[in-house]
């Protein structure tokens, strides 16, 4: 029987899913669109989630021996220009600071777009010994990059990330590092996101401007489409050397260090949405959602249902983060209401329950109702709340087996980018004029080279030479 649809205002998903997404995020109120073109207005119950990103994230920074610092949002011209290639790759992007007040400044400002030539700046004021190594550092912050065409959280002129910056005496160290927290961010996704990820490395074209490797997390959307969800990158020892940084290391010799940076954004906000929501609107996961369950009295104009209901909420607010909704709305209204802010779990209590000592819970994720004894709720809602995360992660695998693609031939491969869209498995020379060629022939472009390697055939899908590496190709946001 086909799950009631509670909320009429958004489009439905298999209609015009870019319509959907923007539904979702208005209705929502995850954000307000602002006044400067591309930029948006993050409303209190979006940044919330993006507030739980960042707690249980900047936790697994800590642990990992990571200190947080805070850099400048402007970065001169000329710093910016140390290193060649960076500053290629970002120059389409930039916005520049012409004047301070009425005055023409000397040299033009840019406003951060990421901020590696920063920290490369202090390296070289405060590393002059291998005992000042290694240096493990982030920050939380925005940055601004002058994007064409904009969308709600998955690409703004400005939005809020955090991006790690570490350096390091050798190059096994910053490599390490570089996997280390690549693998910080899938255990992050999966975990607490429910979101199957797939770890690998990026190709040289898809590579960050001025890193020697890029890894990254790639996740699929309910569309089919693919998400860069987060990424690392390994930048052997380029920046320093276009910074002079130089550092005496144990033999009392000069030596040159080497660096990372990582970084994920408020697109992770996004990557939620479109991996899990539904025609109902936002489904979150509990570790991120600002309310992970909501009481809702009913028939609260009989006696002893408010007040039953509110002894209820008090205990549960020790154990998950509660809400009561005791309004004069009726029941229907705020089922609807909580199912599109995507609130993992509602408990439904009247008079008929309170006679029994119980009450109904239901999950956002699957609609599954179950009653359950009023002395049972403080185990039962986190075991509930983990089975959403479950439900939530396995849905999201399947989606992304359903649509993963294998093909062997050109013809296959633009046929299934035509017709289903998902990832297509494919062998690849590793040229860039097969990449490119794939780009414009198929419409797919390279999403990683997965660190877990497969042998399809031993030809290239393009050319037909001698492949080197299966790589998952697709559309993407």
């Amino acid at each position: 029987m086909a799950k009631e649809k509670l909320v009429k205002e958004i489009t439905s998903m298999e209609e015009d899913f870019a319509k959907w997404y923007t539904d979702v995020v208005i209705k929502a109120e995850l954000i307000d669109y602002a006044s400067v073109k591309g930029c948006m207005i993050i409303r209190p119950y979006g940044w919330a989630i993006w507030e739980n990103i960042q707690r249980i994230m900047d936790g697994m920074f800590k642990e990992t021996g990571h200190e947080n610092v805070s850099m400048p949002m402007f970065i001169p011209e000329s710093l910016l220009q140390k290193e060649k290639d960076h500053v290629e790759g970002f120059a389409p992007e930039v916005a520049w600071v012409t004047h301070g007040g009425a005055e023409k400044l000397e040299e033009k400002l840019c406003v951060r777009p990421t901020s590696e030539t920063l920290f490369c700046d202090h390296y070289k004021n405060i590393i002059h010994s291998w005992r000042d190594l290694p240096k493990l550092y982030n920050q939380w912050c925005s940055v601004v990059r002058w994007e064409k065409t904009t969308r709600p959280f998955l690409r703004s002129r400005e939005f809020h990330w955090q991006e790690g910056h570490t350096i390091h005496a050798t190059a096994e160290e910053a490599q390490a590092e570089t996997i280390q927290m690549l693998n910080v961010y899938a255990e992050f996704a999966e975990k607490y996101l429910a979101m199957p990820v797939i770890k690998g490395v990026k190709t040289e074209k898809e590579r960050f401007a001025g890193a020697v490797d890029t890894y990254t997390i790639e996740a699929m959307m309910h569309d089919g489409k693919a998400l860069q969800s987060g990424t690392s990158h390994f930048f052997g020892d380029g920046f320093a050397k276009a910074f002079g940084i130089q550092f005496t290391d144990k033999d009392n010799k000069q030596a040159t260090p080497f660096q990372t940076s990582w970084g994920v954004s408020t697109r992770l906000i996004g990557a939620i949405i479109m991996t899990h929501g539904d025609d109902n609107g936002l489904v979150l996961p509990p570790a991120v959602a600002p309310i992970q369950l909501v009481v809702i009295p009913i028939a609260s104009h009989k006696p002893g249902v408010n007040e039953k209901a509110t002894e209820v909420y008090e205990r549960l607010r020790k154990v998950c983060r509660a809400k009561i909704d005791n309004s004069d709305n009726s029941p229907g209204w705020k089922f609807a209401e909580y199912e599109m802010k995507g609130v993992p779990l509602r408990l439904e209590l009247g008079p008929r329950d309170i006679e029994n000592n119980q009450c109904v819970l239901v999950r956002r994720d699957n609609g599954e109702k179950i009653t359950v004894s009023l002395d049972e709720l403080e185990t039962k809602v986190p075991e509930m709340l983990d089975a959403v995360r479950d439900g939530l992660y396995n849905k999201a695998l399947a989606n992304r087996s359903e649509k993963t693609y294998v093909a062997t031939t050109l013809e296959e491969m633009c046929d299934i980018a035509d017709n289903k869209p998902g990832f297509i498995k494919a062998m690849w020379c590793e040229d860039r004029a097969c990449e490119e060629a794939l780009k414009e022939k198929a419409g797919v472009s390279s999403r990683c080279m997965p660190f877990e390697q497969e042998t399809i055939t031993d030809k290239c899908i393009c050319c037909g030479r001698p492949a080197k590496k299966m790589v998952y190709w697709g559309k993407a946001y």
